[in-house]
């Protein structure tokens, strides 16, 4: 048997020896920043809150816009940038780490609206681009009318909302008006901010969806879990086969079903075929740099595999639009190549 004193002894290193185990696993801990578009924030605050409890990296996320987060990245700001707009090959070319596009997950753009006992209400692929080239002005506007028989659309005046900050929500909603409607691809266009016609700006998707639950007769544009978290109707849209359509997960998987996606892993579908297709749709992405530190590229890829797998299976229950299997692995494959610098 040991003295008391060796026995101390032996306690002490020990202690010291779990201590400077402890130390180094904290120390082997990373914590990875991100920032862009406020479309996926939900899903990507809850993804890496989950991810975090059982992993010891960390990931946090600030919303701030599509625009913001590209601007962080090249700027080299972040770890990680995200855009519901991908980046331009232009935008690429300023970033000597290269960028490596990594579509998430996907979803729609919906219209919310507030008219007081109006639930079910119907917008043409004309009259939608009607009131926000301010042509269509009032509710019980002929038009409008038109396709919603047996509803009593109220004589009050139309309040549209868009994004007033950079915004790759905007890209979407923008890019299928300006192929929907002619008028619209000779006016406004189509691209991340705009010189609106008419309207209110809100900042982020939540700003949108404040500013609509608070300004009677208004309209705006804003994903779906917005909609869902503001308890806002939103409206069926008439997609391209002419078929009003509600806005849905299986609605939206319908839209991307015609998708592929090709080496550069940047698709758009500004206008999708089939007649149960959502007509607002879009995947988004992290925009990931091509090379990391040692440390930092092993903690952004096992967290990213994680969101790629055992992260989809939360996608729906978000208002989001789980991956299939045959994008998932194209979008591992690719995160597989990123490098150690």
């Amino acid at each position: 048997m040991l003295p008391r004193n060796l026995l101390l002894s032996a306690s002490a290193a020990a202690a010291l020896t779990l201590g400077a185990c402890s130390d180094s696993s904290a120390a082997e801990a990373v914590t990875l920043s991100g920032s862009g578009a406020s479309f996926p924030a939900p899903l990507y605050q809850t993804w890496f809150a989950e991810y975090g409890k059982s992993h010891p990296n960390r990931v946090n996320y600030t919303s701030k816009g599509s625009s913001g987060g590209k601007k962080d990245v090249i700027e080299g700001i972040v770890d990680f940038g995200a855009s519901d707009s991908a980046m331009k090959d232009e935008e690429i070319a300023k970033v000597d780490r290269g960028i490596q596009l990594l579509p998430m997950t996907a979803g729609g753009v919906v219209l919310i609206y507030n008219l007081d006992n109006v639930r079910d209400l119907k917008l043409s692929r004309d009259s939608l681009a009607g009131i926000y080239l301010g042509e269509i002005t009032k509710w019980n506007d002929d038009r409008i009318k038109a396709d919603n028989a047996g509803v009593a659309l109220p004589d009050v005046a139309i309040q549209p909302v868009y994004r007033a900050d950079g915004s790759g929500t905007t890209f979407c909603f923008s890019n299928h008006l300006a192929a929907a409607s002619q008028k619209w691809q000779s006016g406004p266009g189509a691209g991340e901010s705009l010189n609106w016609p008419v309207g209110t700006g809100g900042k982020k998707n939540d700003g949108v969806a404040a500013l609509v639950k608070q300004t009677p007769g208004a309209i705006g544009y804003v994903e779906l879990s917005f909609a869902k978290t503001a308890g806002m109707p939103m409206a069926s849209l008439q997609n391209k086969a002419g078929k009003f359509v509600a806005p849905s997960i299986a609605n939206f998987q319908a839209a991307l079903a015609g998708a592929t996606l090709p080496a550069n892993m940047r698709t758009f579908l500004p206008d999708p075929d089939g007649e149960q297709s959502y007509p607002i749709v879009t995947y988004t992405w992290i925009l990931a740099y091509k090379s990391y530190p040692k440390a930092k590229l092993d903690a952004f890829k096992d967290a990213m595999r994680w969101c790629l797998t055992t992260g989809q299976g939360m996608s729906e229950k978000l208002g989001y639009v789980p991956l299939p299997e045959a994008v998932t692995s194209k979008v591992i494959a690719a995160l597989d190549q990123l490098q150690a610098k």
